[in-house]
């Protein structure tokens, strides 16, 4: 039985680990988040594996989809999910914005959305919210895409839509 005065130590809780794991900047996490910088548009945990594989890497797919995770909560990269599956995206830290992102070839553009950001805000509190937070992805064919497809504008809206 401890003395008077003597600190007992107490269980971690899971929410504590991972503070102290999204503190940690291990050379796997490193790795993790240079081939996310380095990758076209939005990429799957698995695929991002595979790529750092094809280097040489011996980082683990545990390991990738808890340094993505880590990564999109600390705000160093985006995330977004697509028929189920978790894509992440390499972003500028700190920086409140929107996509715009291809469904063909997932070309993505970050854009700011001052419209978006009023209405949020005017939403909240007419309901009596206070620090509302979104996110918005807009999702159709890019440029490139639309040609390719011989599709119009309002065509792409129009497929969207059915």
């Amino acid at each position: 039985m401890p003395g008077e005065g003597a600190v007992v130590p107490q269980p971690r809780s899971a929410s504590s680990a991972r503070i102290d794991r999204m503190k940690r900047n291990t050379w796997q996490r490193e790795a993790v988040r240079e081939a996310l910088g380095t990758s076209e548009g939005f990429v799957s945990a698995q695929s991002l594996h595979v790529m750092l594989r094809e280097t040489g890497s011996p980082i683990g797919l545990a390991t990738v989809y808890r340094a993505l995770a880590d990564l999109a909560t600390e705000g160093d990269a985006d995330s977004l999910q697509q028929e189920g599956e978790s894509l992440y995206r390499a972003c500028t830290p700190g920086s409140h914005h929107h996509h715009l992102i291809c469904r063909n070839c997932g070309l993505t553009v970050e854009i700011e959305a001052d419209a978006v950001e009023e209405w949020a805000q005017s939403v909240a509190a007419q309901h009596g919210f206070s620090q509302p937070n979104h996110v918005v992805d807009v999702f159709g064919y890019c440029e490139n895409c639309t040609k390719s497809h011989n599709l119009t504008s309002l065509e792409s809206v129009t497929k969207v839509s059915d």
